[in-house]
């Protein structure tokens, strides 16, 4: 591998992870000793990108706006378009429009020999049977941190009124479940969104980050941070 190609994969490695990535992990991924990747962070750094980090501590990219964006790959491509596609046929309508935008960038960016990738995507997704219903406003909330009045139904029938404080969607068997903390229960709760009744979002916040609340369930969940990648 020629050293000007190890520096920009280097560079897609730190791209990659919202959190420092060790020297050790580096020059795993890279098939370099560790010396090198000190080397070659250094040689990054002298060129004006901004990696904070240390020996034993790991690494993290702040900014790299002086360097021109890294390419995608046909299978990166792929995989982006196979995304987005799904977010267009599965959220609501604001979120869609979101995702056909961002397609749209992409196409409009990206070499001619590449749009086909795009234009022709071999890897199709399609509608699911997941309710929309209140999909906007549970966003509207997790995004300004503010609490909601809950009625929800279980899978026994019984139907429950509570305040949460949402922090997240998941995808997961095929249906769309609301995290939040769950005032009545004094814990996080997980909600089905096909089975809630009524979602009512408050003006008022609740009192602790959400990216501490999301650190703490995906601790409680067994989810090390960056998994979900």
């Amino acid at each position: 591998m020629s050293r000007t190609k190890r520096l920009l994969e280097l560079l897609e490695i730190l791209r990659a992870h919202r959190y420092p990535v060790t020297a050790s992990t580096i020059s795993e991924r890279l098939s370099v000793s560790v010396r090198t990747v000190y080397r070659d962070i250094s040689e990054l750094q002298q060129q004006g990108v901004r990696i904070e980090g240390g020996a034993g501590i790991g690494y993290i990219i702040k900014s790299d706006y002086h360097l021109p964006p890294l390419m995608f790959s046909a299978h990166e491509i792929n995989a982006l378009t196979l995304g987005l596609n799904w977010v267009c046929q599965n959220t609501d309508p604001d979120f869609k429009k979101i995702a056909k935008n961002t397609i749209a960038k992409i196409h409009a960016v990206i070499p001619d020999n590449l749009r086909e990738h795009i234009e022709y995507q071999s890897l199709i997704t399609g509608p699911d049977n997941t309710r929309e219903t209140f999909f906007c406003d549970i966003r509207r909330s997790i995004n300004t941190c503010c609490k909601a009045k809950l009625r929800y139904i279980d899978k026994k029938s019984t139907v429950s009124s509570r305040t949460i404080w949402p922090i997240a969607l998941a995808y997961m068997d095929s249906c769309w479940l609301l995290v939040g903390w769950c005032e009545m229960r004094n814990d996080f709760r997980h909600f089905r969104t096909d089975r809630i009744i009524d979602f009512s979002p408050m003006d008022a916040r609740y009192n602790e980050r959400r990216s501490v609340l999301l650190n703490r369930w995906r601790k409680a969940e067994g989810m090390s941070i960056g998994q979900e990648y």
